[in-house]
């Protein structure tokens, strides 16, 4: 069940402490509790978790500071949207707002090599508008003997840099709970001149233990990669152990999933579930075209393979792209014949936001449509 208090309620209210204290003492019944930023207000969400079914949510909904109590009965009882469109959709972290009905470009170094690089990059995000990036300094790879990121050693550079160029989040991927601290420790010394969403990895998609420590943790907000050899459901049940611990600041990531007919690409582009995901979370849905597709190519009409899948994943509703860039890809240590070069970066940012443009005239369509439609009369007859 979650119950739903009233937006003016204050964080150290007497109705918020009698309410939280009459519902912790339910037998076989946990409580948490999660704090919602929206653009407008903020919402306090309390999920009781456990057996609920003989709980009356009209007594519930008479406790002091409530609003409304709703029970839930499918999977994803808190990232999932249960049929109720009231419900707080996405957040805001570090001024940046990740929603369902917004777009966020995430351009940058799929692996830090060095600080030349990364003020290069910097710079032409801020020449072009954009206030997030990606920046990998702990790398999961196939080959033990690869490149695996410079860790902890090149995040002072790299906050530092984001300061300097403005940059208000960087996803950063992590393979181990310890990083957390790693990052805590660079993000205070150098003053939090900027913000940081945690990635997990497609190889940690079911890393069940890592999953609950990111959950525990509320500083961050998290990106979650779908798995690349599980389903869609395995995928958002995953997301799930994130929300379980407490944090629901989550972002669900489309990077491909493993297939023999994806050639010659590296992945199977899969940006099709992306309105299957909004509709059955509360989660903004993010598109990764650069591990979708893995090589640059063209096309006969002058546009490369990434940028097609960008736009297939835009006019499907994407709210947010994670894409390489890079200074000289030829010298990357990572991924680099998937990186596209600083140079194409306006070229990048302007195609992104005609085809976001055309997915907002799509939406505007529908709703005409639907508001024009009426149902014939013998729809409701029950046959």
């Amino acid at each position: 069940m979650v119950v739903i208090l009233h937006a003016d309620i204050e964080e150290d209210s007497p109705e918020l402490y009698e309410t939280m204290a009459v519902l912790s003492a339910l037998p076989g019944v946990h409580l948490m509790k999660h704090v919602v930023e929206g653009e407008v207000r903020t919402l306090t969400e309390l999920y009781l978790l456990g057996d609920t079914s003989r709980l009356d949510a009209t007594e519930i909904e008479a406790l002091p500071g409530v609003d409304r109590a709703i029970r839930i009965s499918e999977s994803y009882r808190i990232l999932g949207r249960h049929d109720d469109s009231p419900r707080a959709v996405g957040f805001t972290y570090n001024g940046v707002r990740f929603g369902q009905d917004n777009l966020n470009i995430f351009a940058g170094l799929c692996a830090v090599d060095n600080r030349e690089h990364v003020a290069a990059t910097m710079a032409a995000l801020r020449e072009n508008g954009l206030d997030c990036t990606r920046m990998g300094a702990y790398k999961p790879r196939t080959n033990p003997y690869s490149f695996q990121g410079h860790g902890a050693s090149c995040l002072p550079y790299v906050f530092d840099l984001a300061g300097r160029y403005d940059i208000r989040v960087i996803a950063m991927e992590i393979t181990h709970e310890s990083q957390i601290g790693e990052i805590d420790s660079a993000l205070e010394a150098s003053g939090a001149p900027t913000g940081v969403m945690l990635q997990i990895g497609t190889r940690n998609t079911q890393n069940f233990e890592l999953l609950k420590a990111v959950g525990r943790q509320s500083n961050y907000p998290v990106l979650f990669k779908r798995g690349f050899g599980i389903t869609l459901g395995e995928s958002l049940n995953a997301a799930e152990y994130l929300a379980s611990e407490g944090n629901a600041r989550v972002v669900f990531c489309l990077r491909g999933i493993k297939s023999a007919t994806a050639a010659p690409h590296r992945n199977l582009v899969d940006f099709g579930h992306i309105p299957v995901v909004k509709r059955l979370t509360r989660m903004p849905v993010c598109v990764d075209p650069s591990h979708s597709v893995g090589v640059r190519s063209t096309g006969p009409d002058g546009i490369e393979d990434i940028l097609h899948a960008t736009a297939q994943g835009i006019i499907a509703g994407a709210n947010m792209v994670l894409i390489d860039f890079h200074p000289n890809p030829a010298t990357a240590l990572v991924d680099g014949p998937q990186a596209l070069r600083l140079n194409e970066l306006a070229h990048f940012v302007e195609d992104v936001r005609l085809v976001r443009e055309a997915y907002e005239r799509r939406t505007a369509l529908a709703k005409h449509y639907k508001d024009q439609r009426q149902d014939p009369p013998w729809v409701s007859l029950k046959i």
